[in-house]
């Protein structure tokens, strides 16, 4: 008799059983290898690029390849 006089809780008011989310330790083991910079590449691939633009700049950079060339055929040429 005396449990039916206490009064009920809430059903949908329960309490946490589990913690959600600590970050204890995190910090200690990524620091134990050291936090790195990402590696950065060289150039930036060219997957999923449209073809079109890619054909155009491997005519672009063979044209530039041998400008190049001969501004140094001819540089070379003046000072001899």
């Amino acid at each position: 008799d005396r449990l039916q006089d206490q009064p009920r809780s809430n059903p949908q008011v329960t309490m946490v059983k589990q913690k959600n989310h600590t970050a204890h330790n995190q910090t200690r083991k990524n620091h134990r290898n050291g936090i790195k910079k990402p590696k950065s590449q060289r150039f930036m691939s060219t997957k999923g690029v449209d073809p079109k633009f890619l054909r155009n700049k491997r005519y672009a950079l063979r044209g530039m390849k041998r400008a190049a060339a001969l501004a140094h055929k001819h540089k070379k040429e003046a000072t001899a």
